[in-house]
């Protein structure tokens, strides 16, 4: 199931409601991994065998560590290649798999790949990183490992996000599920209004600039403006998407008394690379930061860990070179910067020096954003080369268009943005508040109702 869907309104009602009537947490806990079953198996009932299995596969292993302390490290290999094993099944293999048989053949080995073709499971890369945190905390020593299956099946599974996080861990969720949850008429709000600008990012905002963004990217022979305001447009529908449903996912998840991770903060004001990697896609970077920069660090060094991991970021979003590609750029850039750090002119922490540095920074997520967009290297390198000054009158003018509309999106985020995030939150317990809350959902109901594709896209990141 997504929400996007029409039956998940009505799914999230009775889901709520039933699990407020329950009253114990017990209880709760056996509800929400049954509804968070329905959730994931909607489509491909098969799909929950995958996540069962990863369930059962870290919580034996975290009890594993408890019983024997000694041979814990043997439990972590066996999380690890558990984990990392399904996958390289379900999301490398045939990848892998064809380019050996290509490489092979450039050398005049003629082979037939032997490729799988299997469906790719909707959040496999979210919950295994999920369950691998649980056990390498527990490795570690940062987390007691839990005994109560239900609640550690709930806090994998947790359905608003289940398929494309923000990826907790167990040291900040896991206690949650184990506590006692209780009603609050606030806390429930405040979740409603999260969520339903989550849905207006996501319904009104990204699904609409990507029919622009797809109709120029679907062009044969593009101008170089139309490629870059189709890669700028393209920027902003990443972020409206993918922080849409962040937003979706932690209004409901707020709803039922939880709290997740925020995920994304500014992440296009960012000043370099390092500012960047902390305000965009934070429960991920995050985790690659913690269990694999920084024990690469200690044996390879700041800058050669540095760019491993951003390689391997880039793997973690599908089996295809321009993500691996992507990845070398931001590594690239963030060497760039590092170089470039002694010569940092003393004005550069100005205003006007802070402006053009976000710029910069801007540009260069921009490249990014080209090379995550367009998967076949040829083309890429193709329209990465073309001038943006170039072009007939007639693509400037549909590059002026697509242009004026990615700014009224962009406004539309940023005015939607402060006022959820800044003004309403700083009016407290004024008497207008209320009225001012309640006007701000009317609006995100009346944009849903007036703008809303009637084909809704799936989100993104549900290819990752």
């Amino acid at each position: 199931m997504s929400f996007v869907q029409p039956v998940f309104p009505l799914f999230l009602l009775v889901v709520v409601a039933t699990y407020w009537l329950l009253g114990t947490t017990r209880r709760q806990n056996v509800w929400l991994l049954l509804a968070s079953a329905v959730f994931y198996g909607w489509i491909h009932p098969w799909f929950v065998g995958l996540l069962v299995f990863s369930i059962g596969l870290d919580f034996g292993c975290g009890l594993a560590m408890a019983r024997w302390p000694t041979r814990k490290r043997w439990a972590l290999v066996a999380s690890i290649v558990g984990n990392l094993g399904l996958l390289a099944l379900f999301k490398y293999w045939d990848f892998f798999a064809v380019n050996v048989a290509a490489a092979l053949g450039a050398v005049g080995l003629q082979t037939s790949p032997w490729t799988l073709g299997l469906l790719l499971p909707v959040g496999i890369s979210f919950f295994t990183f999920q369950t691998m945190s649980y056990t390498l905390d527990v490795y570690r020593g940062k987390l007691e490992p839990t005994r109560d299956l239900v609640a550690y099946a709930t806090y994998v599974s947790l359905f608003p996000q289940l398929v494309a996080g923000p990826i907790e861990r167990g040291t900040a969720l896991l206690p949650q599920v184990l506590g006692e949850r209780t009603w609050s008429t606030p806390r429930f709000l405040d979740g409603l209004g999260l969520a339903l600008w989550g849905a207006v990012k996501k319904l009104v905002v990204a699904d609409t600039l990507a029919l622009a963004v797809d109709g120029l990217f679907a062009l044969e022979e593009p101008s170089g403006a139309q490629v870059l305001v189709a890669t700028f447009a393209f920027a902003l529908q990443m972020f409206a998407d993918f922080s849409g449903y962040t937003d979706i996912a932690r209004g409901t998840s707020r709803m039922m008394g939880f709290e997740l991770r925020e995920n994304f903060r500014a992440p296009f004001a960012a000043t370099n690379p390092t500012d960047f990697w902390r305000r965009w896609h934070i429960s991920l970077t995050t985790w690659l930061h913690d269990y694999l920069y920084l024990p690469l660090r200690e044996r390879l060094g700041t800058t050669a860990a540095g760019a491993v991991t951003l390689l391997l970021a880039g793997l973690w979003h599908g089996a295809s070179w321009n993500f691996l590609l992507w990845g070398a750029w931001f590594a690239a850039v963030m060497l760039a910067y590092r170089l470039l750090r002694p010569l940092k002119p003393a004005w550069a922490d100005t205003g006007v020096g802070r402006g053009l540095a976000v710029g910069v920074m801007f540009g260069l997520v921009l490249v990014g954003m080209l090379i995550f967009r367009v998967r076949d290297l040829d083309r890429l390198l193709r329209l990465g080369s073309l001038a943006p000054w170039q072009g007939s009158p007639d693509q400037v003018l549909v590059a002026g268009a697509v242009l004026s509309l990615a700014l009224t999106a962009g406004a539309v985020l940023w005015v939607g943005g402060h006022l959820r995030h800044e003004v309403l939150p700083s009016l407290g317990s004024w008497r207008w508040r209320g009225p001012l809350r309640s006007l701000s959902w009317s609006l995100a109901v009346l944009a849903l109702v007036l703008f809303a594709r009637d084909t809704t896209r799936d989100f993104v990141y549900f290819r990752f």
